[in-house]
């Protein structure tokens, strides 16, 4: 793994936590960012995803 795959997969856990908060909350501003966080967080996944697999190829 690699580091784009970590911190994604990270940002992408705290998105879903932020989003539960909202919700809980009832602040829909809070629900809207963890989502955001979310999507971030898996394009910056699959972005290491995608280098590790370049990097794996012969």
């Amino acid at each position: 793994m690699n580091k784009d795959q970590v911190k994604g997969r990270i940002k992408e856990a705290k998105g879903k936590l932020k989003e539960v908060v909202g919700k809980a909350t009832g602040k829909q501003t809070t629900t809207v960012k963890g989502r955001v966080e979310q999507v971030v967080g898996k394009t910056q996944a699959a972005y290491g995803d995608a280098k590790e697999q370049l990097r794996k190829q012969p």
